[in-house]
């Protein structure tokens, strides 16, 4: 069984260590993709806590090999680029040949070793200082000394993931905003040592990628993520306290201030998790309140509640992340309500 006290509940199996250990590596695939899958649907319960996709990667690391988990996850992250190029193939906004052509340019590997000759290397990986730094650190011993390091964050220094690098003059952040390729800005955010030959680079990138770029000076939030995160979480503490319903909260701010989605629609879209993520970030180097996680917020992410990519938030969804109209989350309508 799974190695903790007690087994994840609604996958489809339990992954064995007899498998784990066996040399079938793509049924051992199967069964971690599966829980992975049910994990993105908030099916997977350890207890009465739901797993996340990042849960169940901790989870089955003691008693599978790393690097055919890195693998699993990265096919399972080719999937997810699959099914969103066929959402706008139905959308008619790209083709069957613009897929193809996509998904020939993307190539994964568990390997950072295959990094070695690139002239950019750009960071993706959940907003968390230690493992940002640790990351920098390995591709630090392995990349050419000219090599451009970009990190995608939404709140941490620049500086101090360069810090853990012989090379903080060649590291910039770049941050994207979700869904990626619908939003048309990009933060370009200098380090405190970087060049102006980083930053350059930078600004390539963001015109090969036809994004609008800002020049961002570090500091924690940058401007984005700094002036959406109250707005957000003051949405959540006027639904909390009963003042209005969610579809009337959302409704308010669309036609009274020209927001194309509502502030709960948007913290679903972004997912709860990682909104959260973002407040304790801030609240950790600003020491302001307005940055403190509303207490709804939170009882929603331990519920496993965490936006469009579980199919409930403030407002349920359908697999393709469509909002289900006139289903909002009436459990969030009271205090304490989320259990």
């Amino acid at each position: 069984t799974l190695p903790t006290e007690q087994t994840a509940k609604g996958a489809p199996k339990a992954l064995s260590k007899e498998k784990a250990g066996a040399s079938t590596h793509a049924a051992v695939a199967a069964e971690i993709a599966d829980l992975l899958d049910g994990a993105r649907r908030g099916d997977v319960r350890l207890g009465d806590r739901p797993l996340r996709p990042s849960d169940i990667a901790v989870l089955v690391r003691t008693s599978y090999e790393a690097t055919e988990l890195r693998r699993v996850l990265a096919e399972q992250g080719i999937k997810g680029i699959s099914e969103s190029i066929d959402r706008e193939i139905e959308r008619w906004g790209l083709t069957q040949s613009d897929k193809r052509a996509i998904l020939a340019r993307i190539n994964s590997s568990s390997d950072l070793s295959q990094a070695a000759d690139a002239e950019i290397v750009i960071e993706a990986i959940p907003e968390d200082l230690e493992r940002k730094r640790s990351l920098f650190a390995k591709l630090d011993s392995i990349c050419d000394p000219e090599t451009v390091f970009i990190t995608n964050t939404a709140t941490l220094s620049i500086s101090e993931i360069g810090a853990s690098t012989e090379r903080p003059e060649k590291i910039i952040g770049m941050h994207f905003l979700n869904p990626v390729t619908r939003i048309p800005i990009v933060e370009i955010v200098k380090g405190l040592r970087t060049q102006d030959t980083t930053f350059e680079k930078a600004v390539q990138i963001a015109d090969v990628l036809d994004k609008k770029w800002i020049t961002v000076n570090e500091y924690p939030g940058y401007v984005t993520t700094r002036i959406i995160v109250p707005l957000l979480n003051e949405a959540m503490h006027v639904l909390m306290e009963g003042v209005a319903t969610a579809e009337d909260i959302d409704e308010a701010m669309k036609l009274g201030f020209g927001f194309n989605v509502g502030p709960l629609t948007l913290a679903d879209m972004m997912g709860l998790d990682v909104v959260m993520s973002w407040m304790e970030n801030l609240i950790r180097e600003l020491s302001e309140h307005k940055y403190n996680p509303c207490p709804l917020l939170r009882k929603m992410v331990r519920a496993g509640h965490l936006g469009v990519k579980t199919g409930q938030g403030f407002f349920f969804y359908d697999k393709e992340g469509n909002k289900i109209n006139g289903h909002a989350n009436t459990q969030t309508d009271k205090p304490g309500a989320v259990k």
